[in-house]
């Protein structure tokens, strides 16, 4: 769903882009500020009560995975394969730093059963990206699902900054909405892979 967006994003991050080309700067390196910004962001303002500045510094990072594209693209080739398994490593490393941040947020606050909550978010995520992955390593395809990266990342990042505006109970309910979707994102892709190999000359 979020997928429609990216045009419009694309052309609003492209001056920047060509910005970034004309310094010299590639890709790859845009893809590693991204990460690092997500992670330090994560890692020290989620655990310390600070949610609202936490989600405004991620959303920001994550808006490099964008740019690294437009980078690409602007700077001639379109990308590279080492560029596209440095992106899609990185985007994994990202996802985990910010669930970690907010396990160890819900850890403080002594709210276990979120802990448990937010850790099974973050072990669907993993499998949602290993699964379209080792589909796609195999031949097949699987760009299926309620729940995608782009749709995992507006439920956390809305729920945590409204959250740390003071409104109640919506992270815990962003993170219970993530899970249930998360879970259905892995049967919806397990069944889908299966379904192709269950073809004709399969």
């Amino acid at each position: 769903m979020l997928k429609l967006l990216r045009p419009a994003m694309t052309r609003i991050l492209t001056p920047l882009g060509r910005a970034l080309v004309r310094r010299g700067i590639g890709p790859n390196a845009v893809t590693a500020v991204g990460t690092l910004g997500t992670v330090v962001s994560a890692l020290l303002l989620f655990p310390t009560d600070h949610l609202w500045w936490g989600s405004v510094a991620i959303t920001v990072f994550v808006l490099f995975d964008l740019l690294d594209g437009v980078v690409a693209r602007l700077g001639g080739g379109g990308g590279s394969t080492w560029g596209a398994f440095l992106d899609s490593t990185l985007d994994r490393v990202a996802d985990a730093a910010i669930f970690a941040g907010l396990i160890l947020y819900f850890a403080v606050q002594q709210d276990h059963l979120m802990v448990g909550v937010t850790l099974f978010c973050l072990v669907t995520g993993a499998v949602v990206s290993y699964a379209k992955a080792r589909a796609e390593g195999l031949g097949l395809t699987c760009d299926v699902g309620l729940a995608e990266r782009p749709e995992r990342l507006v439920v956390v990042l809305v729920a945590a900054g409204f959250d740390g505006l003071g409104v109640p109970y919506i992270l815990a309910a962003g993170m219970w909405i993530l899970a249930v979707a998360s879970a259905i994102t892995v049967v919806q892709r397990v069944v889908h892979v299966y379904r192709q190999t269950q073809q004709p000359g399969e």
